[in-house]
């Protein structure tokens, strides 16, 4: 099943790639969980999914609360009148000062289908601030939010740091990592993902809780690019390289393959 968001780093084109390298485990925890596309296609017993993104995971919260109501309320943004640069900049602006979490909830998931590109970036105020993407028809994902909901029972979805979260790990965790990619280039840098960034000491910091946690019998996989610097950092890492297409582009034809690695920690 595919994500119901759009999210730059999707990893659902290699799903079948990461779990072939996935040991059992009684849970998945995923200190990054973006779109969710492992844990959709995974089937563990239960699943502790974090993200630093705190609006992407009062989404979550509120789909695995309500859901059909949830999706109900989401749909009344969906409507012609809401595909307009000028209502979409309403809309954002509402979203940015609210402190009603359900409609800051139903809004981001507007803007991730009427936004640009379906990125999600902030300023450094933390401000969302993707531009109006005109989009003749945005698509509302009903059956991928449905699917989403269902799974989510056996699921526990919290706004943490990666940190905080390997701390939690126990034996019988499975630990995959998706954190924001080392950039390939100084134009490539996707680290305004999160109001807080995401740098190299926090991409230091990241292996070096790999190795602890793999030291306690916690086996853990992260996802990055295959550069001189990745490989470095994580020497303790068993490492599968493979190439990949992106698909966050606004130009179909500049699509290129970039190289990718899994790192095993174990």
């Amino acid at each position: 099943m595919k994500p119901f968001l759009k999210w730059a780093g999707n990893k659902y084109k290699i799903v079948e790639r990461i779990k072939a390298l996935l040991p059992p485990g009684e849970r998945l925890v995923e200190p990054f969980v973006g779109s969710g596309a492992l844990f959709l296609n995974t089937d563990y017993p239960c699943y502790l999914l974090t993200d630093a993104n705190a609006d992407l995971i009062n989404l979550y919260q509120h789909l695995q609360a309500e859901g059909e109501a949830f999706i109900n309320y989401c749909r009344t943004l969906f409507k012609p009148e809401n595909n307009h640069k000028d209502r979409y900049y309403a809309l954002r602006d509402e979203f940015n000062s609210t402190n009603d979490l359900r409609r800051k909830s139903a809004i981001f998931l507007y803007m991730n289908k009427h936004g640009y590109n379906g990125l999600c970036r902030y300023n450094m105020q933390g401000g969302f601030n993707v531009p109006f993407g005109r989009y003749k028809r945005p698509y509302f994902p009903t059956a991928e939010m449905h699917h989403f909901a269902q799974k989510a029972q056996h699921a526990t979805f919290q706004h943490s740091s990666f940190v905080a979260t390997m701390a939690a790990c126990q034996p019988g965790d499975v630990v995959y990592c998706d954190p924001p990619y080392v950039p390939l280039s100084d134009t490539a840098n996707f680290t305004s993902y999160s109001a807080n960034g995401f740098g190299w000491a926090e991409q230091q910091e990241l292996a070096r809780q790999a190795a602890k946690l793999a030291r306690r019998g916690i086996p853990v996989i992260i996802s990055n690019h295959d550069t001189d610097e990745v490989r470095q950092v994580y020497a303790a890492a068993a490492i599968e390289t493979f190439e990949v297409r992106r698909y966050i582009s606004c130009n179909g034809d500049k699509r290129d393959k970039a190289a990718e690695l899994l790192a095993l920690f174990s």
